[in-house]
């Protein structure tokens, strides 16, 4: 029986599982992260902290399993968390600033200032916005090589996680191109790194490493255990991506919300499709016939709004979302744009705000209010994805806050369509085993698509369209008041 080893390597834990060739887990294993915070809005990681925990989960998995033998490795990332290392020796040259990083809003502003935040978005598919690697890259390099003398030379490296790892293993200066085209520095519709953005940024093209697909003999994988020698790292792909790969859709209509900390909102696009207002658009993958577009909506906080909230009153998160299922939320609106608010709106400036208290709002309404800032959110991605012109028919769900029914019952109210919670709990993980799986013969696309998926299926319930449109309503009047700051300001 051939089996098929996948790492996830996320912002607060590396995942690792051992998939048999029918599709099932294993053996699976875990290793948790940290970050630091040195100044407010600052998020980094130790990336050596992450190749120790990657090696860790690795162990630990393959520990349970030491009777097979592993047939490829996949490798599924964090996404647009940057840094440089040296070319030489592969050591850091600086720290992983974390996709979470804000420390570059002041470049941001004085982009958009001189006019470059439409053309970003147009030419980059991703809006002007600290969130993506390219601000992180430039504010690195200005305080690593400011003339850039020293990255012109070849001295450094500079990429995303997986173009780190895969160099750690010995493979070429690589980068996937899904995760290429988080950087902002990829032209989206060449799928090539774009000169002009290159300038703009001021970032040089020596720098770069070389773009690859998803699919593909990227290195080997004996640098994570001694049994891996000579097995292939056959698959590489962003998380969220590979999340998408692993629900099995291939086509447009079938749309994923993954959520964790914030929540990714992607389904694919058709060839040569153009961005939706206030959308990404992004490159899944290139599973060898060349890249697929999708359009995504990048949530900022979901989970996180849970963890708020359930800190707030000295809760762990599961007793606060229990509680938050005993009451009505009524007219009472948490906005959650603790470091600014993502799609549809990319709004760095939005502020968090409650909306709606009333002397008899208790503890359970803020409760249940922060589960339905997460319903709302993606709904309002999902609306946007419709602008477009293609429905959303079938909206997959995925990751911890999702096993929630109530949460999912407020999702299918809001886009007034059935949701599929997929009970998988490591498609990140999956989505690459499955691709390196079809790279070595383990699989091919139909056995794939005929592998069994743990689904649960949550009808829309039944309410009165008129009180749904009215809520819905006062939740876009809630977000206006957390982005009325930024409107003045710019007015």
């Amino acid at each position: 029986m051939s089996h098929v080893l996948a790492i996830d390597q996320g912002t607060s834990a590396t995942k690792c599982i051992l998939v048999d060739d029918t599709g099932r887990i294993v053996a699976k294993a875990s290793s948790p992260l940290g970050e630091a915070y040195p100044e407010p809005g600052w998020v980094e990681q130790d990336v050596n902290l992450i190749w120790e925990s990657v090696q860790i989960a690795v162990r630990d998995c393959l520990s349970q399993r030491p009777d097979v033998s592993v047939a490829a490795v996949g490798l599924s990332t964090q996404r647009e968390s940057a840094l440089v290392w040296n070319s030489k020796d592969s050591s850091p040259a600086t720290p992983l600033l974390s996709w979470q990083d804000r420390r570059t809003v002041d470049i941001m502003d004085s982009m958009i200032v001189e006019g470059l935040g439409e053309w970003v978005f147009e030419t980059s598919g991703l809006p002007l916005d600290p969130m993506f690697s390219a601000l992180k890259i430039k504010w690195l390099l200005d305080r690593l090589d400011s003339d850039r003398v020293a990255s012109k030379s070849g001295k450094y490296v500079v990429g995303t996680i997986d173009s780190w790892l895969i160099a750690k293993l010995g493979g070429k200066n690589t980068i996937e191109v899904g995760n290429a085209s988080r950087t902002q520095l990829l032209n989206v519709s060449t799928a090539s790194w774009d000169e002009e953005l290159l300038r703009v940024f001021n970032i040089p093209r020596e720098l770069l490493p070389r773009i690859v697909p998803s699919i593909g003999l990227h290195a080997d994988a004996g640098g994570l255990h001694p049994s891996l020698r000579g097995v292939p790292v056959a698959s590489v792909m962003a998380d969220s991506h590979s999340a998408l790969y692993a629900h099995g859709v291939r086509d447009v209509g079938s749309v994923k919300a993954t959520m964790g900390t914030g929540s990714s909102v992607m389904g694919l696009a058709r060839d040569g499709a153009k961005r939706l207002n206030g959308l990404c658009l992004t490159i899944g993958w290139d599973a060898g016939s060349g890249p697929k577009l999708a359009h995504e909506g990048n949530i900022r906080s979901a989970g996180a709004t849970l963890r708020w909230a359930a800190d707030l009153f000295g809760m762990d998160p599961e007793s606060a979302v229990t509680e938050s299922e005993q009451t009505s939320v009524g007219d009472l609106f948490i906005v959650p744009g603790f470091s600014g608010l993502g799609a549809p709106y990319w709004d760095a400036k939005a502020v968090g705000l409650i909306s709606g208290m009333t002397l008899s709002t208790d503890r359970k309404q803020i409760l249940a209010g922060a589960l339905d800032s997460i319903a709302h959110q993606v709904a309002d991605v999902a609306t946007a994805m419709e602008g477009g012109g293609d429905m959303v028919q079938r909206l997959l769900l995925d990751g911890g806050p999702s096993r929630n029914p109530a949460l999912r019952q407020k999702i299918s109210t809001y886009i007034s369509r059935p949701v599929v919670h997929c009970t998988d709990a490591e498609l990140s993980a999956l989505g690459v085993a499955h691709l390196a799986g079809v790279q070595v013969g383990v699989w091919n696309e139909q056995s794939l698509q005929q592998l069994s998926r743990a689904q649960v299926v949550t009808d829309v319930p039944i309410y009165s369209k008129v009180d749904v449109d009215r809520h819905r309503s006062n939740w876009a009047l809630a977000v206006a008041r957390s982005r009325l700051q930024s409107a003045q300001t710019s007015s």
